[in-house]
């Protein structure tokens, strides 16, 4: 039973896969099956935030980063795989175009001591505290 029903829905999503084939053949790209690109990852201590963003194929000198108050957003452009004379794809998967992302941060930014380091197809973004959002030790005096 649980076969025919695997098999059911594997003939169901064949018309949508065939969908997505012609519009890579049309269109030579298609938007991600994910909905956030790219994806990044984000944490924490008591000093700093820091996110680290996959970027593979993207300029370096193409990104923008901009802060504001509890907001990260990168803003980048991946461009075209160039092909030779004679070549054709056979299948590309791999999309291009401009793209922007904004993030939601845990506490407010020290803006002007953000800093950014690109190596390997992935960007760091270290984002220090705002002094006012740091914890602070209250010391009780006795009387």
């Amino acid at each position: 039973m649980l076969i025919r029903e695997l098999e059911r829905l594997e003939n169901f999503l064949e018309p949508w896969r065939d969908f997505e084939r012609l519009n890579r053949e049309l269109f030579g790209t298609f938007s991600p099956v994910r909905t956030e690109f790219p994806p990044v990852n984000v944490r924490k201590n008591e000093e700093k935030a820091v996110v680290t963003a996959e970027l593979p194929g993207v300029d370096p000198e193409s990104v923008d980063i901009s802060v504001a108050e509890r907001k990260l957003t990168l803003r980048f452009e991946r461009k075209p795989e160039e092909l030779k004379e004679g070549e054709s794809f056979t299948r590309k998967e791999r999309w291009h175009g401009e793209f922007s992302r904004t993030i939601e941060l845990p506490f407010n930014i020290q803006a002007e001591k953000v800093e950014a380091r690109f190596s390997r197809g992935i960007l760091d973004i270290e984002l220090p505290r705002a002094e006012a959002e740091k914890p602070r030790k209250i010391t009780v005096k006795p009387e």
